[in-house]
């Protein structure tokens, strides 16, 4: 493993329904800005909106545009997309590697509240990559309120959420952020998108990464939120507090 992962975030102010545009933004926010790994909030081409086959890659254009940045910046990266593959509508976590190679995750849990399992349908994999040494495990927004499906079973060191989570609920956000990463004893990077989407809802800064401790160890600054893990750091605080040790016994699928 890699001792140091550094990451940088973008608290991305999403125009809506605008995937060239977004596409752009990002290329100049990121100009003067380098790290192992980039992330993006959730459906960051689009914002998120219900009305999937009206937005959804169906030539993987998102994923082309990923592909290119993260060869021409020499990082990974990060974040959702509305896609439509071999049938169906998908908020689909890509993770990118500079050398074009990539997985998904497939969100989990649709957001009932706002329709999106009306439009969408759920992802049936759990998904855990490994980057640089790193086993990061992908989440997105909804999941965040369900801690059995990423309860650490001693098969990840980090999890990352990307998300569009509202002012109004914010407060939850963070909290559940920060018992993510005490009770599964991992490094957790929250990205929300910031700025109104098309549904008039607003999103204030709210990125951050916690230590398995709970403590917040990242830095904001002109709307990137960064952080570095260190996997010296990381095993010696769960060699001192066994913790996972005595976890309950589970299979989710």
């Amino acid at each position: 493993m890699r001792t140091n992962l550094k990451i940088s975030g973008l608290n991305f102010d999403i125009t809506w329904k605008d995937k060239e545009r977004n596409f752009h933004n990002i290329e100049q926010q990121f100009q003067d800005r380098s790290a192992d790994l980039l992330m993006l909030p959730e459906m960051f081409s689009t914002g998120f909106y219900m009305n999937a086959a009206e937005i959804a890659d169906r030539n993987e254009e998102t994923l082309k545009w990923m592909k290119s940045f993260a060869a021409r910046r020499n990082s990974a990266v990060c974040g959702s997309a509305s896609v439509f593959d071999d049938g169906s509508f998908l908020n689909r976590f890509y993770f990118v590697k500079p050398d074009g190679s990539y997985q998904f995750y497939d969100k989990r849990h649709l957001f009932t509240y706002s329709g999106e399992d009306q439009s969408y349908s759920k992802g049936k994999e759990r998904v855990i990559v490994e980057y640089k040494g790193w086993r990061i495990l992908l989440q997105v927004c909804y999941d965040l309120r369900f801690p059995v499906f990423s309860r650490n079973n001693d098969d990840y060191d980090a999890v990352i959420y990307v998300a569009n989570w509202p002012e109004t609920r914010i407060d939850a956000w963070t909290t559940l952020l920060k018992a993510r990463a005490i009770e599964n004893q991992s490094y957790v990077f929250g990205l929300n998108r910031i700025g109104t989407d098309g549904n008039n809802l607003n999103y204030p800064e709210s990125s951050y990464c916690f230590f398995a401790d709970g403590s917040i160890i990242s830095e904001t600054e002109n709307h990137f939120v960064s952080a570095e893990f260190n996997s010296d750091e990381l095993k010696k605080y769960r060699g001192r507090f066994q913790f996972l040790d005595d976890r309950d016994s589970f299979e989710i699928f």
